[in-house]
Protein backbone atom coordinates (compact mmCIF):
# COMPACT_ATOMS: atom_id res chain seq x y z
CA UNK A 1 0.00 0.00 0.00
CA UNK A 2 1.17 3.74 -0.83
CA UNK A 3 1.90 5.72 2.12
CA UNK A 4 0.68 8.97 2.25
CA UNK A 5 0.97 11.52 4.79
CA UNK A 6 -1.35 14.76 5.82
CA UNK A 7 0.24 18.06 6.80
CA UNK A 8 0.69 16.84 10.27
CA UNK A 9 2.65 13.74 9.37
CA UNK A 10 -0.16 11.22 10.32
CA UNK A 11 -1.04 8.70 8.02
CA UNK A 12 -3.49 9.25 5.06
CA UNK A 13 -4.21 6.63 2.30
CA UNK A 14 -5.17 6.35 -1.05
CA UNK A 15 -9.25 5.69 -1.67
CA UNK A 16 -10.84 2.36 -3.32
CA UNK A 17 -10.50 3.87 -7.03
CA UNK A 18 -6.72 5.17 -6.54
CA UNK A 19 -7.81 8.67 -8.15
CA UNK A 20 -8.78 10.35 -5.37
CA UNK A 21 -6.35 11.61 -2.92
CA UNK A 22 -6.82 12.40 0.84
CA UNK A 23 -5.41 14.34 3.60
CA UNK A 24 -6.27 15.90 6.23
CA UNK A 25 -5.37 19.67 7.22
CA UNK A 26 -6.48 22.64 9.62
CA UNK A 27 -9.11 20.04 10.67
CA UNK A 28 -10.72 19.49 7.44
CA UNK A 29 -10.40 16.53 5.02
CA UNK A 30 -8.98 17.49 1.46
CA UNK A 31 -8.28 16.28 -1.41
CA UNK A 32 -8.23 15.68 -5.13
CA UNK A 33 -9.81 14.17 -7.69
CA UNK A 34 -9.72 13.75 -11.40
CA UNK A 35 -12.71 13.97 -13.45
CA UNK A 36 -13.02 12.88 -17.46
CA UNK A 37 -15.32 14.41 -19.56
CA UNK A 38 -15.92 13.63 -23.23
CA UNK A 39 -17.76 16.28 -25.42
CA UNK A 40 -19.71 15.70 -28.65
CA UNK A 41 -19.59 17.74 -31.80
CA UNK A 42 -22.89 19.61 -30.38
CA UNK A 43 -20.71 20.46 -27.39
CA UNK A 44 -22.85 18.18 -25.29
CA UNK A 45 -20.81 16.95 -21.92
CA UNK A 46 -20.58 13.18 -21.13
CA UNK A 47 -19.04 12.15 -17.90
CA UNK A 48 -16.59 9.05 -18.67
CA UNK A 49 -15.62 7.59 -14.95
CA UNK A 50 -11.68 6.72 -14.93
CA UNK A 51 -12.27 3.40 -14.42
CA UNK A 52 -13.91 3.06 -17.72
CA UNK A 53 -11.47 4.96 -19.17
CA UNK A 54 -8.82 2.35 -18.21
CA UNK A 55 -11.35 -0.65 -19.49
CA UNK A 56 -11.45 1.68 -22.64
CA UNK A 57 -7.99 1.78 -22.92
CA UNK A 58 -7.02 -2.23 -21.91
CA UNK A 59 -9.60 -4.05 -23.73
CA UNK A 60 -11.31 -1.87 -26.38
CA UNK A 61 -13.19 -4.63 -28.42
CA UNK A 62 -15.03 -5.37 -24.79
CA UNK A 63 -15.58 -1.51 -23.56
CA UNK A 64 -16.60 0.37 -26.51
CA UNK A 65 -18.83 3.55 -26.70
CA UNK A 66 -21.62 3.64 -29.70
CA UNK A 67 -22.08 6.95 -29.10
CA UNK A 68 -19.08 8.08 -30.72
CA UNK A 69 -18.77 5.49 -33.29
CA UNK A 70 -16.53 6.69 -35.96
CA UNK A 71 -15.45 10.15 -34.73
CA UNK A 72 -12.63 11.73 -33.35
CA UNK A 73 -13.93 13.09 -29.85
CA UNK A 74 -12.81 15.69 -27.62
CA UNK A 75 -11.69 14.72 -23.90
CA UNK A 76 -11.39 17.11 -21.30
CA UNK A 77 -9.32 15.56 -17.76
CA UNK A 78 -10.13 17.87 -14.93
CA UNK A 79 -8.29 17.99 -11.60
CA UNK A 80 -10.59 19.15 -8.75
CA UNK A 81 -9.51 20.47 -5.21
CA UNK A 82 -11.89 18.49 -2.40
CA UNK A 83 -12.45 20.36 1.06
CA UNK A 84 -14.61 17.76 2.88
CA UNK A 85 -15.23 15.98 -0.11
CA UNK A 86 -16.89 18.91 -2.21
CA UNK A 87 -15.53 20.43 -5.24
CA UNK A 88 -14.11 24.10 -4.41
CA UNK A 89 -12.01 24.81 -7.37
CA UNK A 90 -10.34 23.48 -10.55
CA UNK A 91 -7.12 22.91 -10.01
CA UNK A 92 -5.92 21.93 -13.65
CA UNK A 93 -7.66 20.99 -16.99
CA UNK A 94 -5.79 19.48 -19.92
CA UNK A 95 -7.45 18.53 -23.56
CA UNK A 96 -6.96 15.82 -25.59
CA UNK A 97 -8.37 13.71 -28.87
CA UNK A 98 -9.55 10.53 -28.65
CA UNK A 99 -10.45 8.62 -31.96
CA UNK A 100 -13.13 5.97 -32.33
CA UNK A 101 -13.47 3.51 -34.71
CA UNK A 102 -16.78 2.51 -36.83
CA UNK A 103 -17.89 0.05 -33.59
CA UNK A 104 -16.90 3.19 -30.99
CA UNK A 105 -13.89 0.61 -29.88
CA UNK A 106 -11.34 3.62 -28.81
CA UNK A 107 -7.99 3.11 -30.71
CA UNK A 108 -5.24 3.10 -27.73
CA UNK A 109 -2.22 3.27 -30.40
CA UNK A 110 -3.01 6.44 -31.07
CA UNK A 111 -4.19 7.94 -27.88
CA UNK A 112 -0.93 6.39 -26.52
CA UNK A 113 1.33 8.12 -29.33
CA UNK A 114 -0.26 11.32 -28.61
CA UNK A 115 0.46 11.15 -25.21
CA UNK A 116 4.28 9.92 -25.95
CA UNK A 117 4.69 12.95 -28.35
CA UNK A 118 3.28 15.31 -25.86
CA UNK A 119 5.75 14.19 -22.64
CA UNK A 120 8.62 14.40 -25.73
CA UNK A 121 7.65 18.05 -26.63
CA UNK A 122 7.89 18.93 -23.26
CA UNK A 123 10.89 17.35 -22.35
CA UNK A 124 12.99 17.75 -25.72
CA UNK A 125 13.58 22.03 -24.65
CA UNK A 126 15.46 20.19 -21.77
CA UNK A 127 17.98 18.08 -24.12
CA UNK A 128 18.74 20.86 -26.73
CA UNK A 129 20.89 20.12 -29.71
CA UNK A 130 24.47 21.61 -28.68
CA UNK A 131 25.44 24.11 -31.00
CA UNK A 132 27.26 21.86 -33.49
CA UNK A 133 24.17 19.70 -33.68
CA UNK A 134 22.04 23.03 -34.20
CA UNK A 135 23.48 23.72 -37.60
CA UNK A 136 21.73 20.43 -38.94
CA UNK A 137 19.49 21.74 -41.87
CA UNK A 138 16.50 19.16 -41.03
CA UNK A 139 14.53 19.68 -37.81
CA UNK A 140 12.43 16.41 -36.50
CA UNK A 141 9.21 17.97 -35.51
CA UNK A 142 7.13 14.52 -36.31
CA UNK A 143 6.63 14.79 -32.30
CA UNK A 144 5.27 18.12 -32.22
CA UNK A 145 2.57 17.40 -34.74
CA UNK A 146 1.75 14.16 -33.06
CA UNK A 147 1.41 15.66 -30.03
CA UNK A 148 -0.78 18.59 -31.87
CA UNK A 149 -2.99 16.33 -33.51
CA UNK A 150 -4.01 14.77 -29.88
CA UNK A 151 -5.03 18.49 -28.40
CA UNK A 152 -7.65 20.92 -28.61
CA UNK A 153 -8.72 24.17 -26.82
CA UNK A 154 -11.88 24.71 -25.86
CA UNK A 155 -14.06 28.03 -26.23
CA UNK A 156 -14.17 30.37 -23.37
CA UNK A 157 -17.88 29.30 -22.93
CA UNK A 158 -17.37 25.64 -23.10
CA UNK A 159 -14.26 26.31 -20.70
CA UNK A 160 -16.51 27.56 -18.42
CA UNK A 161 -19.46 24.60 -18.65
CA UNK A 162 -16.42 22.02 -18.31
CA UNK A 163 -15.23 23.99 -15.00
CA UNK A 164 -18.99 23.86 -13.48
CA UNK A 165 -19.49 20.86 -14.69
CA UNK A 166 -16.83 19.45 -12.82
CA UNK A 167 -17.20 21.42 -9.94
CA UNK A 168 -21.20 19.72 -9.76
CA UNK A 169 -22.88 23.22 -10.60
CA UNK A 170 -24.45 21.73 -13.85
CA UNK A 171 -25.38 18.27 -14.82
CA UNK A 172 -23.99 16.26 -17.70
CA UNK A 173 -24.66 12.95 -19.25
CA UNK A 174 -23.18 9.62 -18.27
CA UNK A 175 -21.28 7.22 -20.15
Amino acid sequence: MLSVYDVRGEPSQWDRTLWNLKVRAWGADMGFSCRKFLIAHDDTLWQLPTIKFQRMLREPANHCLSTFAGQRARMADVVVELVAREPVRVVRTTFSILTFDAEGRLDPGAFERQQFALAESVVAPVFAPSADESKQPVVDASARFIAQGGQWVPSRALARAIDETALGQRRCLRL
